[in-house]
């Protein structure tokens, strides 16, 4: 029976020792709080490739869930954007958020476009985990954010 158990010690041993290499790489990306990559956004509507640009990051709509508009039958457009000139700019492409410089440990602030109201907000991003990214902006004292999910590096 002596060797059973410790048979069975050491192949949980083993078994703990593969877990936490494993795990190594996930806690490294964890640490590092890089948030290049493609994200989805919370309601699933966009999705958003944050990249380095100017000394800080940019953030550019690369995809849309419906991508063409079902009222005109055409690509989504900014239509919301209260500068009429700006109005008919294509959604894909558009930049959210441009020059967000680093403010702390896994976060970067600056400035927000919404494309649901046509406004620019502070914000801020920061990385939560490998694969979430917290995205807040600020009108005044009113504060609201969302959460995105890494869909690509």
């Amino acid at each position: 029976m002596a060797c059973k158990t410790s048979s069975i010690i050491a192949t949980a041993f083993i078994i703990g020792v593969a877990a936490a290499v494993m795990a190594a790489p996930s806690a490294r990306a964890q640490g590092s709080g890089e948030p290049t990559g493609v994200w989805q956004t919370q309601a699933g509507d966009a999705r958003v490739k944050v990249s380095k640009c100017g000394g800080g990051l940019c953030g550019v709509i690369v995809g849309l869930k419906d991508p063409i508009d079902p009222a005109t039958g055409k690509p989504q457009v900014d239509d919301k954007n209260p500068n009429p000139t700006l109005k008919k700019r294509p959604m894909i492409g558009l930049t959210l958020f441009s020059g967000m410089q680093r403010s702390g440990p896994n976060k970067w602030s600056g400035q927000i476009y919404n494309a649901d109201d046509g406004g620019t907000y502070a914000s801020s991003i920061s990385v939560s985990g490998p694969e979430t990214l917290r995205v807040e902006g600020c009108v005044g004292a009113l504060c609201g954010g969302e959460t995105w999910t890494r869909v690509g590096r």
